[in-house]
């Protein structure tokens, strides 16, 4: 059971986060200021600081607020019948792929902007926890570093993925900083995993 204090904590990290976007989508995002952030969310700087590093981190974490979580709980949702690595990487794949509303629009604002880019794709690696466990909870026989191992190793190739989608090589971005994605993002998502798929099948047969 959550107790009192980490209930305080996520509540602040929670407002905190709604306050960036907020702030983020009436300005833009490089007319906030931390300190406009925490005022709008009640607190002081230094609280800020002890949950965010930046700006950046805060706006980026309201898109991508427990999306850790839910690619876990996608997993576990997969049919049993399903490999693991097939399990994996539709969950992985959906959940990257599908913002509704006003994540949709927060995303199109950080496309604009390098220092949003940079941050979306480096929470990549925040999916290592959350997958290994989910892994170790489908497939019981997997030994728990070779959950983790594989758990960072999809964390990787997703990061590659967000960095290809984007920030494609190719004509410089439009006069208005936008950065049309490249390609299909669900299919770099499948190609940048793909070779992970022999190590997952792999651990899902040993379970």
């Amino acid at each position: 059971m959550t107790g009192l204090r980490e209930r305080k904590k996520e509540a602040t990290r929670q407002a905190l986060r709604a306050a960036a976007l907020r702030l983020a989508m009436e300005r833009g995002p490089e007319n906030v200021r931390v300190d406009d952030i925490a005022a709008a969310a009640g607190v002081s700087k230094r609280t800020y600081n002890n949950y965010f590093a930046s700006r950046e981190d805060a706006i980026v974490a309201a898109v991508t607020a427990e999306r850790e979580a839910r690619v876990a709980t996608a997993l576990a949702d997969r049919p049993a019948a399903a490999g693991l690595a097939d399990a994996v990487i539709d969950a992985v794949v959906e959940q990257y792929t599908d913002p509704g509303g006003q994540a949709r629009d927060a995303l199109l604002m950080i496309t604009a902007s390098p220092a949003l880019r940079a941050s979306y794709t480096g929470t990549a690696a925040m999916i290592e926890g959350p997958l290994a466990e989910a892994i170790t909870a489908r497939c019981p026989g997997v030994d728990p570093l070779t959950a983790r191992v594989l758990s960072a190793a999809v964390g990787a190739a997703v990061k590659v993925a967000l960095q290809q989608w984007l920030e494609p090589t190719g004509p410089p971005p439009s006069p208005a900083g936008l950065v049309v994605p490249a390609g299909s993002l669900p299919d770099l998502l499948r190609a940048a995993l793909a070779p992970l798929v022999p190590a997952l099948e792999a651990a899902g047969r040993h379970s």
